[in-house]
């Protein structure tokens, strides 16, 4: 069926009203009418073709809130009427070891994006979220528990919740762990928010003076500007665990420094550039490590929304209409938002 939705038809050109085709529901399908579609990094950096292999016409999107309009007829877990989500991934080939363990973001074959991955359907590539319809298979489709007036701000947990989650979760960070939260941005700000609520010391990491009170705000304990050498070292060899949100290239000695014995630092910003070789000696003399981490599982997405749900956890957001997209981009790259832009689909 033909489906409202925006996306670019080349690199070099801007976001436009394009009709795309969605498949009718099969046996396992969930057909979504999307209400709310967060805009993440990542959907600039595809649609610009800044990362290699964007297939056009792009259609972004993978932070989609909405309602379900259609089943297929083997589908047991929703109904038509059920408010649900679907985050970064709609297929993985669900036989390897990491999709039996839930953990499909990490599948061996390579997870099937929400959008630019590969498929059967009509043209060959996945088309996201920027539309007013999509139909998933059940299996990546998640429950959304929060309130109505709260879904808007619920979108973004799907990409920038989920990406912060994930490690917490998987370093057993809570109460009693001193944990450093580094970029106060789209990601940093749902770091701050989750780990406070698992109960951890919070200490947030930012290079601008003007953002200390926003990130008390957000429920950062402590609050330090990494440009002030003095405040660095008053944290030297305390944190248990530290992630790193900021994508841009810089020095990782700075945080690994501030790591005890058996600290971990996890990156989940990928930088145009790489960063520069850290220092072994830090990490060898301490046992510290530098990981990184992606996304999550179905199952743990799940468990993240519910936790949300329960905690009244959502992100800090700036709606924007379909034909403001570009413009939402260009204030994007300034770090002109608090903390992330969702698209009202109803203006598709």
């Amino acid at each position: 069926m033909t489906t409202k939705a925006y996306g670019a038809h080349a690199a070099d050109q801007p976001i436009v009203a394009i009709g795309i085709e969605r498949r009718a529901p099969g046996p396992r399908d969930v057909q979504i009418e999307i209400a709310y579609c967060g805009i993440c990094h990542s959907d600039l950096h595809t649609v610009r073709s800044e990362w290699a292999g964007t297939r056009y016409p792009c259609v972004p999107g993978h932070e989609i809130v909405g309602q379900v309009s259609a089943v297929g007829a083997e589908v047991s877990g929703f109904k038509v009427g059920d408010t649900v989500g679907v985050g970064c991934m709609v297929g993985s080939c669900q036989h390897c070891a990491a999709c039996d363990e839930g953990l499909e973001q990490y599948c061996e074959k390579g997870f099937i994006g929400t959008y630019n991955g590969p498929t059967a359907d009509a043209p060959g590539h996945t088309l996201g979220g920027y539309s007013q319809r999509i139909v998933v298979d059940e299996g990546f489709v998640l429950r959304i528990r929060h309130a109505q007036d709260q879904l808007p701000a619920v979108a973004p947990l799907l990409c920038a919740g989920i990406t912060t989650y994930s490690p917490l979760r998987h370093w057993n960070v809570g109460p009693g762990s001193k944990v450093g939260i580094v970029g106060i941005g789209g990601l940093g700000h749902m770091g701050v928010k989750l780990a406070h609520a698992m109960g951890a010391h919070v200490v947030a990491f930012t290079t601008s003076e003007n953002k200390r009170q926003d990130a008390r705000d957000l429920g950062a304990d402590e609050v330090v500007v990494s440009r002030n050498p003095a405040e660095m070292k008053a944290h030297a060899g305390s944190f248990d665990f530290i992630l790193n949100t900021v994508a841009a290239s810089h020095s990782l000695d700075a945080f690994t420094s501030l790591l005890k014995r058996d600290g971990t630092l996890v990156l989940v910003g990928v930088p145009e550039h790489p960063h520069p070789t850290p220092n072994i000696g830090n990490l060898i003399f301490k046992r510290r490590a530098i990981a990184g981490s992606l996304i999550g599982g179905i199952a743990e997405t799940q468990e993240m929304l519910d936790f949300c749900a329960e905690k009244g956890i959502v992100s800090d957001i700036e709606m924007v209409r379909a034909d403001a997209i570009d413009a939402a981009y260009e204030r994007m790259l300034k770090g002109d938002v608090k903390y992330r832009f969702v698209i009202d689909c109803a203006t598709i």
